[in-house]
C-alpha cells in the first residue's frame, strides 16, 4: 500500500545522504526555491512562473521571517529583493553568508536600481537581476542557478 502522506520537510531532512534526496517515496522532490519578495505583484509573478515549472516556492515578504524559514525548510536556492521592510536584502545575504549551514546557498538578488549590483555582489550574490525583468530572462537564470537544463518543463 503506497503512503499517501503529503511530502514534508521532515520527510525530506530524514535524508543521511549529502544533500537533498532526489526522490521520497519513489516520486521525485522539486527543487526548493525561497522567494523574499515584499511587492504582492512581483512575488505573485515568480512564484507563479516558479511553480509552473515544477519548483516549490516559498514566499517571505520581510527579512526575519525569511531567516526564520532558512533554516526550517531550507531552500535549493534563495531569491532575495535589495529593498525590503526590516532587514534589507543585503543584511539578510550577509546573514545567509556568515552561517555554515547556509553559506553556499545560490543567492539571485533583485533589485530596481542597477546601481546596488557591486554592493550585492561584495555581499556574496552568486546573480543579480534587474528589475523589470522578463520571465524567461528569471527562469533561464534560476534553471542554470539550480543545474536544471533549459529544456526542462
Amino acid at each position: 500500500m503506497r503512503d499517501e502522506r503529503p511530502l514534508t520537510a521532515a520527510m525530506l531532512a530524514a535524508n543521511t545522504g549529502a544533500g537533498r534526496p532526489e526522490t521520497v517515496r519513489g516520486e521525485p522532490v522539486a527543487p526548493h526555491v525561497l522567494l523574499i519578495e515584499d511587492e504582492p505583484n512581483i512575488a505573485e509573478a515568480i512564484r507563479f512562473l516558479l511553480s509552473r515549472d515544477g519548483l516549490r516556492v516559498s514566499h517571505a515578504t520581510e527579512g526575519r521571517a525569511a531567516l526564520g524559514m532558512l533554516r526550517q525548510d531550507p531552500p535549493d536556492m534563495v531569491i532575495l529583493d535589495h529593498m525590503l521592510p526590516g532587514l534589507s536584502g543585503l543584511e539578510i545575504l550577509t546573514a545567509i553568508r556568515a552561517d555554515p549551514t547556509s553559506r553556499d546557498l545560490p543567492v539571485m538578488m533583485l533589485t530596481a536600481r542597477g546601481r546596488d549590483r557591486e554592493m550585492a555582489e561584495r555581499a556574496g550574490a552568486d546573480r543579480f537581476m534587474t528589475k523589470p525583468f522578463s520571465n524567461a530572462e528569471i527562469l533561464a537564470e534560476v534553471r542554470a542557478m539550480l543545474g536544471r537544463g533549459l529544456g526542462h518543463g
